[in-house]
């Protein structure tokens, strides 16, 4: 028997907009709002971390939604909580549906029925990650290279340590947007992390791994510190930052070619 998660009067687990544009930049936001079910009464979680980077990824959401608009491109947004299922973890990564997330207890991902597991997968895992294959998929047919990029926040610190760098770029092997993006923030200014907190060279990446790397598509996956994009004066700052960062790497001719760096 099927297992109920989403009402009638829910959001559907993905947003897209500018589905129809006919610019290159494909904007992933993997971890864009923290919305949890009714049904799944707050996976027993203590209301404070629904408000918290564990539940997602404070600012980026806004940031996002200006990257779109400004270059008239394409966004793919997850609209569930990373606590429920998160999209940016392989399927054996315990972190899928965490039971712990920095300090987060999450009863209801204890012991999960594999009923339940499947359901959530169903219901946004697969419907996330199958939208982004499809708008993939046709801007190929159509002759396009999409450029994707997928665009996450970090914490200002984690576990006591505190991280320098207002940005920071990850990427697993293919270097053309992301070592002339670098560059570009240096340039600029800032002190930008290169595959720091995370790297884009583990599981931190699944997303990018999947549907770009593995396809020989341009790409790169970007952190931005979420306490310089906690309000709109941040977000509108951050976004003119990255849009000025990303109209000097545009026009390099290598990101009109398909090419596997695997």
């Amino acid at each position: 028997m099927d297992i109920q998660i989403l009402a009638s009067d829910e959001p559907s687990p993905v947003n897209v907009i500018n589905e129809d544009a006919d610019t290159p930049f494909v904007f992933l936001c993997d971890h864009a709002t923290s919305f949890i079910p009714k049904s799944r009464n707050s996976l027993g979680v203590e209301d404070h971390h629904l408000t918290r980077h564990v539940a997602y990824d404070i600012g980026i959401k806004g940031v996002t939604e200006g990257l779109a608009e400004h270059f008239k491109s394409r966004a793919i947004f997850s609209n569930f909580s990373r606590l429920l299922v998160d999209p940016n973890r392989k399927l054996d990564n315990e972190g899928l549906m965490p039971v712990v997330s920095d300090g987060c207890h999450v009863p209801a991902n204890l012991d999960m029925p594999e009923a339940e597991r499947e359901a959530r997968l169903n219901a946004f895992y697969w419907p996330y990650h199958n939208q982004i294959q499809m708008t993939l998929d046709r801007m190929i047919e159509q002759g396009q290279v999409p450029i994707v990029v997928s665009m996450h926040s970090m914490t200002h610190e984690m576990a006591g340590v505190e991280r320098p760098w207002p940005v920071c770029v990850l990427w697993n092997q293919d270097p053309r947007i992301p070592v002339p993006l670098i560059e570009t923030f240096k340039r600029q200014g800032f002190n930008c992390g290169d595959n720091v907190p995370y790297s884009g060279r583990d599981d931190h990446g699944h997303t990018m791994e999947i549907h770009a790397d593995r396809r020989g598509l341009p790409n790169v996956l970007i952190e931005i510190r979420q306490d310089l994009i906690s309000d709109q004066a941040g977000i509108d700052q951050w976004t003119t930052h990255m849009i000025n960062a990303f109209e000097e790497v545009l026009h390099c001719p290598s990101l009109k070619e398909i090419k596997c760096y695997l």
